[in-house]
């Protein structure tokens, strides 16, 4: 069984930074988006960025542009969210997520596996 674990997540002030960890355990072959979520309590879960592992191409939600970078170590299984200039209002659970075609990228519903969660806090 596919796993997705998370770490990385805490407690900041605002304006600094976090590195989000996702490891991916178990997996036979290699997925062609991998993807990170955040929902903030009382609120719906939204995209925050994603990458296609193949090409390395990579999107980002309007809010975290210029501010999050996600990237890959294929050596290690591992996505990554570095979080940089980190406001209030990106508190929240942190999720990664795989999928094996090409839809997972951007329809949530073709998304295989979901990880469970690690919660960033910034405090002003």
């Amino acid at each position: 069984q596919v796993q997705l674990v998370e770490s990385g997540g805490g407690s900041v002030q605002t304006g600094r930074s976090l590195l989000l960890f996702c490891a991916v355990h178990r997996a036979a072959y290699r997925f062609y988006c991998m993807r990170w979520f955040f929902q903030a309590p009382g609120k719906e879960r939204e995209r925050v960025a994603h990458i296609i592992t193949g090409s390395g191409t990579t999107s980002y939600a309007d809010s975290v542009k210029g501010r999050f970078t996600i990237y890959q170590d294929k050596s290690k299984n591992t996505l990554y969210l570095q979080m940089s200039s980190l406001k209030v209002e990106d508190t929240a659970m942190y999720s990664c997520a795989a999928g094996r075609f090409a839809d997972s990228c951007w329809w949530d519903a073709r998304v295989d596996y979901w990880g469970s969660g690690t919660q960033v806090t910034v405090s002003s």
